[in-house]
């Protein structure tokens, strides 16, 4: 089999850059061993993020270092045997947090975030996938008067990238929510956002469509991935498939492919946990919630309610660790009446993280052809169509719309 282009990996970043580049005339073959949604892409809180233009930034105050160190927090837990072997990206991290760097990947980041809700309107009515959005944004709550002050002293600093929101004081927000327990001081409702009731079947909305309009999905083996005659190849259940190019944009699993290629870009994971939970009876979340002190979002799904937690540093390979979860759901129980677990286990997601807070979009310097879409960290769903479509105008030689310079794989040199 021959195509134009392979796509490894059917996440939302890889069957987004399908689609462009199908648009764009090219004949496309999306590769992954599993069905398109079912990984990192299955399991967020299901917010596309246009509010979130300052990216997340590790710590830079000692109070809250000192806390994060005791390994007690709700937000972010770390595995002490993984902290030696992740600490020299943990500085770089901290590095780039720091104010100037901060503003520079804000500045980087902005022409996608400023995208990313209309380049998902555009594929959402193409797929006919309207009944798995809900346009009434998220709110942040607050139970604690300080932090309230703090986050609105914040919410009006970034008002000029042209975000809409409104600050709700504890009547304003049980007007909203009037199911939330009495420990809420207020929120802030992010107005610009949109939410998505099962990311997965998304994403799945999204290769049906691109199926529909002539592409192939055929499961296989983008390790496999190797040079034939000057072109592109991997292993599959129909057989080899070749292509004059390919793109990685496999997530967590990107790096398997690039440092065997010999590209040493610092791709790390931040781990998360989901689980479904019923609501006691007559109790509705009619918003996705977001309690920033203890680190979780409460997100009304078609499984249920979806708790999902913050971040955790840990092996990938780990076994599941349910004690940050278990942190959350104390607190989430106090902000509204969960009731029973649905899952019979919690799921758990990698996020796939850098420490500039940018992810890698752009050509393989050293292998023609080659050509990277991934890093998205915790944005992979807010980012795929935009940063598809970015790509997609890379790989063409069409004018891009923004500068893709601060997403090239060259600044880690």
């Amino acid at each position: 089999m021959h195509c134009d282009t392979l796509i490894l990996g059917a996440g939302i970043v890889g069957v987004s850059t399908a689609l462009h580049l199908q648009a764009r005339g090219r004949k496309v073959i999306l590769i992954d061993r599993d069905e398109p949604g079912s990984g990192t892409s299955h399991g967020n809180a299901g917010l596309i993020e246009r509010s979130s233009v300052i990216p997340y930034a590790f710590p830079r105050d000692l109070k809250k270092l000192a806390r994060y160190s005791l390994n007690r927090q709700s937000d972010v837990r770390f595995s002490w045997c993984h902290v030696p072997r992740i600490a020299p990206w943990l500085l770089s991290y901290w590095r780039n947090s720091a104010p100037a760097p901060l503003a520079e990947a804000t500045r980087a980041m902005l022409p996608l975030v400023q995208r990313c809700v209309e380049e998902h309107d555009a594929l959402i009515e193409a797929a006919g996938a309207q009944a798995l959005i809900k346009a009434n944004g998220w709110i942040e709550v607050y139970r604690d008067d300080a932090a309230f002050a703090g986050a609105k002293a914040e919410a009006e600093a970034v008002r000029h990238y042209g975000l809409a929101f409104e600050v709700l004081d504890r009547q304003q927000l049980l007007a909203r929510e009037g199911d939330l327990g009495h420990s809420v001081v207020g929120g802030i409702h992010w107005l610009d956002p949109k939410t998505v009731t099962n990311p997965g079947a998304l994403v799945r909305a999204y290769a049906a469509l691109f199926v529909q309009r002539g592409g192939q999905f055929i499961h296989g083996d983008a390790r496999s991935l190797r040079q034939v005659a000057g072109e592109w190849q991997v292993d599959s259940r129909r057989g080899p498939i070749t292509a004059r190019e390919a793109v990685i944009a496999l997530g967590p699993q990107a790096a398997e492919l690039f440092k065997s290629l010999g590209y040493r870009i610092p791709l790390e994971i931040k781990r998360g946990y989901h689980m479904h939970f019923q609501a006691r009876a007559g109790a509705q979340l009619q918003h996705s919630l977001c309690d920033v002190q203890a680190g979780f979002v409460l997100a009304p799904m078609d499984q249920g309610i979806r708790l999902t937690t913050g971040i955790e540093f840990a092996a990938s390979d780990d076994p599941a660790n349910e004690i940050q979860l278990k942190r959350c759901e104390a607190v989430a129980r106090t902000l509204f009446p969960l009731g029973e677990r649905l899952d019979k286990a919690p799921w758990l997601g990698r996020r796939p993280c850098l420490p500039d807070m940018r992810p890698v979009i752009g050509p393989a310097s050293r292998h023609p052809g080659l050509w990277f879409n991934f890093g998205h960290a915790h944005h992979g769903l807010t980012l795929g169509p935009v940063s598809g479509r970015l790509l997609a105008e890379m790989i063409t030689g069409e004018a891009t719309f923004t500068d893709p310079a601060p997403y090239s794989a060259e600044r880690f040199r």
